[in-house]
């Protein structure tokens, strides 16, 4: 099965959720009228696109329309698709890692799968020709180093790890040690998860990025924020958090497949202005793909 089948398969639900409410209303189509597009903002809103954002595409779809006297049923959905794809691609989406070695600073709170996504985007660089080593500075949660290990070996990749409770920055240091001494591509850092509240959770976070920027001065740097895929509209609230402590250049998304709540992820982007880099529909090492805009508002209309 191709990735684009595999998403399409994972956000069956979203476009469920998405599609039947949006068919309910061309099914009644007439014409393109105010009500028209009232019920389809309330389906876009009902859908976890957000009152904001589901407000922007419909104003954008009736400019749209207006101007290029769009009447025909397949033109509108056309139409929708073509405004929700503009949002999802209105900054950089490609990975920067073109310095030898890069970094990538993966963030987020606990249970969004930022330990999967690690060995998934390992993986990838590893598929990429590209060595990659993995720096295990959640010291904090119990066996979390033991997971990210399975994940390192599946990918290929090389692991710096220290005891449970020391200092997450002293690992960060030592894995950059061992990166330069290794002439490594890529080194992923870990980090414990943070809620938002944890003040000391935070500091630890900001340190981590100190130690990164002192000691990789020139190094190109990805902050990616992963993100569970069924929290729908809460999501934004943590994007908003994490954006006060440190400078995230992508979002990863999770847990899509079995949720109805796929389209939360346009609101997300559009509010915050933070593109999806990394997509994962499922649990296996290859489930997970460079966020494709087209092929993610196909999937779900």
């Amino acid at each position: 099965m191709g990735f684009f089948d595999k998403l399409k398969n994972g956000l069956n639900k979203t476009k469920e959720s998405i599609n039947g409410k949006i068919n309910d209303v061309f099914s009644n189509f007439r014409k393109v009228d105010e009500d028209f597009l009232e019920d389809l903002e309330e389906i876009l809103i009902m859908s976890d696109i957000g009152v904001e954002t589901s407000t922007k595409i419909i104003q954008n779809l009736r400019e749209r329309m207006k101007k290029e006297k769009i009447e025909d049923e397949e033109e509108v959905k056309t139409a929708l698709r073509e405004e929700m794809k503009k949002i999802l691609e209105v900054t950089d989406i490609s990975l920067h890692l073109d310095t030898k070695p890069s970094v990538i600073l993966v963030i987020g709170v606990n249970g969004v799968g930022k330990t999967t996504s690690i060995g998934k985007i390992a993986n990838r660089l590893a598929r990429d020709g590209k060595s990659v080593v993995i720096a295990a500075a959640d010291t904090f949660r119990a066996a979390a180093v033991e997971q990210l290990e399975i994940w390192a070996n599946r990918a290929g990749a090389n692991m710096v790890k220290r005891e449970e409770g020391v200092d997450p920055a002293s690992v960060v240091y030592d894995a950059m040690k061992k990166t330069k001494e290794l002439n490594a591509d890529v080194l992923i850092v870990d980090t414990a998860g943070r809620l938002h509240n944890k003040k000391y959770l935070m500091d630890e976070l900001n340190k981590i990025q100190k130690v990164i920027n002192k000691e990789m001065p020139d190094s190109d740097k990805e902050v990616l924020l992963v993100i569970d895929g069924t929290t729908g509209q809460n999501a934004i609230s943590q994007v908003k958090a994490f954006k006060q402590e440190a400078d995230i250049t992508g979002l990863v998304l999770t847990k899509l497949d079995g949720t109805a709540k796929g389209g939360a992820v346009i609101g997300i982007v559009e509010e915050n202005k933070i593109p999806v880099k990394f997509i994962g529909v499922g649990e296996q090492i290859d489930d997970m793909e460079v966020f494709n805009a087209e092929d993610f508002v196909k999937a779900i209309i």
